[in-house]
């Protein structure tokens, strides 16, 4: 797994991308639409532990079609 993260970081370095700046934007991402998804369930009286992959899917593809502007 080392090995992999290692090869991620020079790819992106390659890339001109900065390997830390651009993690910590997809987790930026991750939290957003992970608290979309909380929300919703919480709006629905349920929590995640007890919400099915299909409810939670649906609340996921809904935070990135919100931050694409859409639905």
């Amino acid at each position: 797994m080392g090995d992999l993260l290692f090869m991620a970081v020079n790819v992106a370095r390659l890339a001109g991308v900065d390997p830390e700046s651009a993690l910590k934007a997809a987790n930026r991402k991750f939290r957003r639409r992970f608290r979309h998804v909380e929300d919703g369930l919480r709006k629905a009286g349920r929590k995640p532990a007890d919400a099915t992959l299909e409810e939670m899917d649906r609340l996921w593809d809904e935070a990135k079609a919100l931050e694409r502007g859409g639905a």
